[in-house]
């Protein structure tokens, strides 16, 4: 089974190269897999540090919007009616085109390297937000009630339930926030970078190099790859016992 999407990828490769060559398709319209691979090899230095910066946001901008998601779902959890004011201003930021507040950011933020994490947090802070507060929620109510019965206080039942019930939740809201904060990394370059994948996507697209257009979208595609398996890596290790843990080892 592990052959088989190798497999496939193979074929999709193949039947590209023969399109390509066969109807011989410019390479501004639409490059061969084989330039891209020459275009990856004559343009590594650039490439490679363009997505150490990409890489950098991305991860930082990860970093802050689990840390700051977490913690405004423990406020949620504490209180229905902190919940019920200020959950619909967290949906308002996951609606919000990041495009249209980048700009207001970039003037109030005045470190390039600050402006652009703030921007990719906020593209990815909602499904930590989200599915970490439906998780400390979802608790067992026959458990909650024996907590409560042996007076356990509101931070043990926190911490003893809450947290453990709520972790399969939180990896999952996890995997999307990998993915978004990469989105948001990417698109806050394209509108305000001077650096990064994201800013040398915008140039050569100017420039019509199709081809290293090409190639930074594998290395987006790498990037995004590695993330997701890490998180799922990660959920293996911290929640084995967890259902969705088991089936993902079958």
């Amino acid at each position: 089974h592990d052959a088989l999407p190798i497999s496939l990828g193979l074929v999709l490769i193949g039947g590209w190269q023969a399109v390509v060559v066969g109807m011989e398709l410019p390479p501004y319209l639409i490059p061969s897999p084989s330039l891209m691979m020459k275009t990856l090899f004559a343009d590594w230095a650039i490439l490679m540090n363009s997505l150490f910066i990409t890489m950098k946001i991305t991860v930082l901008s990860f970093i802050v919007a689990v840390v700051v998601g977490v913690l405004i779902s423990f406020l949620f959890v504490q209180s229905r009616l902190i919940e019920t004011a200020l959950f619909p201003y967290a949906v308002l930021l996951q609606v919000t085109p990041i495009v249209a507040i980048a700009p207001l950011i970039i003037i109030w933020v005045k470190e390039p390297t600050a402006s652009l994490v703030v921007c990719a947090a906020l593209v990815a802070l909602f499904p930590i937000i989200s599915n970490t507060t439906l998780g400390l929620r979802s608790v067992d109510p026959d458990l909650q009630s024996y907590f409560k019965m042996n007076r356990a206080t509101r931070g043990q039942i926190l911490w003893r339930l809450r947290i453990p019930s709520a972790l399969p939740y939180f990896f999952g809201g996890l995997r999307i926030s990998s993915g978004l904060a990469l989105i948001g990394a990417v698109v806050a370059e394209f509108v305000a970078g001077t650096r990064g994948l994201g800013y040398l996507a915008t140039i050569k697209l100017q420039d019509l190099e199709v081809d290293t257009l090409f190639a930074v979208v594998i290395l987006l595609a790498m990037i995004g790859f590695v993330l997701y398996f890490t998180v799922g890596s990660l959920r293996k290790v911290v929640i084995p016992w967890h259902e969705s843990a088991k089936a993902a080892k079958k």
